[in-house]
């Protein structure tokens, strides 16, 4: 039975390493909460004080962090996986930072010899805790051919997006699109509003069109229009991701016009202390604007 060092057990990677240990695998789990990782005891995993201890004499290593600083931390700080990483093992990052990050982090381990791949997740902690996420991957056949095994216990649909750094930047153009759609929904039912439509009666003609397949017809309609704002995706994990999705397109010189104007309603809405709620709560936001 094959280990796998699991760094990062929260709303996320909690579920995720739980649906591994279902999946047949023995998991070492290392979180900086003592909370997650007594819940992880409670299923089964065993538990270690450090990065490095949870990737000794495993045959892959997944990290679940916040952002790709955390990620370079856990792999390259004191007592961190780069140092006890097998050769032979496999490091995947399941995180969301900045691709620029990954790259840096990509390269140094590269140069000692070890191998990181991106891996990425898409849809909400409801599917982590499933097992059917989206799950982006970036690199090496070989190495994908290798993992998706593991993979497949925490998602449903394992694209190999291309090489090492795709996953990671697919998931911030696919994140780019939702975060920004998400304004323009809500500003739409807003002036529907103040024309003085009936509501669900737009919205009926709307999800009738290409303008209602998005958040329409998933999001919204499951979330803040039934009055649920219990974070599926929370406005502050919007409003990190879009900051990043910002940086990639303008490393590459490209338009971001719609992303730039989001981007201080997103600011607002966290401001306001919605930083928690679900991301569709912006619709809210704009209401209140607009009044």
């Amino acid at each position: 039975m094959a280990t796998v060092g699991f760094i990062g057990v929260g709303v996320m990677g909690m579920p995720m390493a739980l649906n591994v240990i279902r999946g047949g695998y023995e998991v070492r789990a290392f979180d900086v909460s003592p909370a997650a990782l007594d819940v992880m005891r409670c299923h089964g995993a065993s538990t270690v004080d450090s990065a490095g201890q949870a990737a000794e004499g495993a045959a892959f290593v997944v990290t679940m962090l916040p952002t790709g600083e955390h990620v370079a931390e856990a792999v390259f700080g004191p007592e961190g996986v780069a140092a006890s990483l097998d050769p032979d093992s496999l490091l995947i990052d399941m995180s969301t930072g900045l691709p620029a990050r990954f790259d840096a982090t990509a390269r140094r381990l590269e140069d000692l010899g070890k191998t990181l791949m991106d891996a990425p997740v898409g849809r909400t902690s409801k599917e982590a805790e499933n097992g059917t996420l989206l799950i982006m991957v970036g690199g090496e056949a070989a190495d994908v051919g290798r993992a998706r095994p593991l993979l497949e216990c925490m998602g449903d649909t394992i694209i190999h997006c291309g090489p090492r750094g795709t996953g990671i930047r697919t998931k911030l153009v696919n994140n780019y699109l939702s975060i920004v759609s998400n304004i323009v929904v809500a500003e739409a039912l807003s002036i529907a509003e103040g024309a003085g439509l009936d509501r669900d009666k737009a919205i009926e003609v709307l999800m009738g069109t290409t303008a209602g397949r998005g958040h329409l017809a998933t999001t919204y309609p499951a979330k803040v229009l039934a009055g649920d704002l219990e974070p599926g995706f929370m406005v502050d994990l919007a409003l990190k991701d879009l900051h990043l999705a910002l940086q990639l397109g303008a490393d590459s010189g490209s338009s971001r016009s719609m992303g730039t104007s989001a981007l201080p309603f997103y600011e607002s809405a966290s401001d306001r202390g919605m930083g928690r709620l679900d991301w569709t709560a912006i619709y809210n936001l704009v209401r209140d604007m607009s009044a």
